[in-house]
């Protein structure tokens, strides 16, 4: 079976909406560490990690040990209407590093559905369906997490059961806010807050849901410090703060655990998915109990923290806390965010190197200007491959490369593929310039 094959069979039965990475796409046949192998038999060094979520990386003997010992009980399944002892086990973990008071814990299957359930936890208690959300945001495919997805490009339906005010996202490079000075941009982004409550809610708002760094949008983030600000209003008027980190949580930032702390706050819910499970679906919301109590009628999760999926998340846990991979993002991801910015001083079509820990984007301009260059990020993005680098493109318009290795990522694994996106970038920039 060739890879044109499974491509055509693909094209012939899933819908053209879901689109496939690269003019030739891959079919990953096995992955060990870092890196992953293709049909064709060509190992590549993997900066993605299946968006995100390949955190540990691929093949981990404890991840795998976990999962098959379970596996061998013969429940795989069972549904929340039993106990499941991985679920209450996982729980507990998440609930003691999750930094919120008297938390409980509600497990799903992505981080839409976290969200989703987040948004339902949050409009029952406040008994409104008014959001706040941040443009340039990202939250999920279903209907109320597409509701207050902030791009345009990810919203695949007008239809929403929620009404929705927008905050800045406090963009460094463009926006209303990108034009004022980082000291001056909280002061704006409350100014920001309190008109939008003046002017587009009636007051009884349900909860603010704001990602730490926008994956999505391309790795965006507004100033340390921005959450406070808001949540200062926000406490004003009984307004949750729903911190979305299934991008940023787990220690990937490497300077703190979950994205929230940057802004030194702690919010009343927080969402979390993709890196926990490793690759098996797990995600879930964690908030204190009061909040997650609100729920007025039945609700479950048939296949939500099932027990294969919790024993895959407690051996995630349990490695990356045994071997602080918080501190090797932030050791591992300065080689490459310093290298980046180092090497791509020179060059007008590299706007910016942004990004924290193992969270790194690059994003591509027209020489001299803030007009985005997704043609020139595509090639970028194609070169690293050809180069044995596989990453990942965002932002809302198309213009950046998006890194989020594994959080194993040794040093001399940074070096390597700094080394073939710097080649990448200086290439493609140099093939634009002969063309215009």
């Amino acid at each position: 079976m060739t890879s044109d094959d499974l491509l055509a069979r693909h094209r012939a039965v899933l819908p053209s909406w879901m689109p496939l990475y690269y003019a030739e796409p891959l079919e990953l046949v096995s992955g060990s560490g870092r890196r992953v192998t293709d049909a064709a038999g060509r190992t590549y060094l993997d900066f993605f990690g299946g968006v995100l979520t390949n955190m540990i990386g691929y093949d981990i003997p404890e991840i795998r040990e976990a999962v098959e010992r379970q596996v061998r009980t013969g429940i795989v399944h069972s549904s929340t209407l039993y106990l499941i002892r991985q679920q209450v086990e996982l729980a507990e973990k998440i609930a003691r590093v999750s930094g919120i008071p008297d938390a409980r814990v509600f497990f799903t299957n992505s981080g839409t559905e976290a969200n989703e359930a987040a948004l339902l936890v949050a409009t029952n208690h406040r008994r409104s369906h008014q959001v706040l959300a941040v443009r340039n945001s990202y939250h999920g495919r279903s209907y109320a997490a597409m509701g207050v997805t902030g791009n345009r490009g990810w919203s695949a339906s007008a239809l929403n059961p929620l009404q929705v005010a927008w905050l800045h996202s406090g963009e460094r490079l463009r926006g209303l806010l990108a034009r004022l000075d980082e000291s001056d941009r909280i002061d704006a982004a409350v100014e920001d807050l309190r008109e939008v409550l003046a002017t587009q809610t009636a007051g009884d708002v349900a909860c603010l849901i704001a990602e730490p760094i926008q994956g999505v949008g391309g790795f965006v983030h507004g100033p340390d410090g921005l959450f406070a600000a808001w949540k200062k209003v926000l406490d004003e008027h009984g307004i949750l703060l729903v911190s979305d980190e299934v991008q940023t949580g787990w220690g990937r930032t490497g300077e703190h655990f979950w994205g929230y702390e940057a802004h030194g706050v702690t919010p009343d819910l927080l969402t979390f998915a993709k890196g926990i499970g490793n690759g098996f679906a797990l995600a879930g919301v964690v908030g204190r109990a009061e909040i997650l109590e609100s729920v007025p009628a039945i609700s479950f999760s048939t296949f939500g923290g099932n027990p294969v999926s919790t024993a895959a998340g407690n051996a995630v846990l349990d490695y990356l806390l045994d071997h602080d991979l918080q501190a090797n993002a932030a050791r591992v991801g300065a080689i490459l965010g310093d290298g980046l910015r180092a090497a791509t001083a020179d060059l007008d079509s590299v706007a910016e190197v942004r990004g924290k820990g193992l969270m790194l984007g690059v994003e591509f301009v027209r020489p001299g200007t803030t007009e985005p260059d997704p043609a020139l990020t595509a090639r970028v993005f194609e070169a690293c491959r050809e180069g044995g680098l596989l990453v990942g493109k965002g932002g809302l318009l198309g213009n950046v490369v998006r890194m989020g290795p594994p959080l194993t990522l040794t040093e001399d694994e940074a070096r390597e593929g700094l080394a073939i996106l710097v080649e990448a970038i200086r290439s493609s920039v140099a093939a634009a310039e002969v063309i215009a």
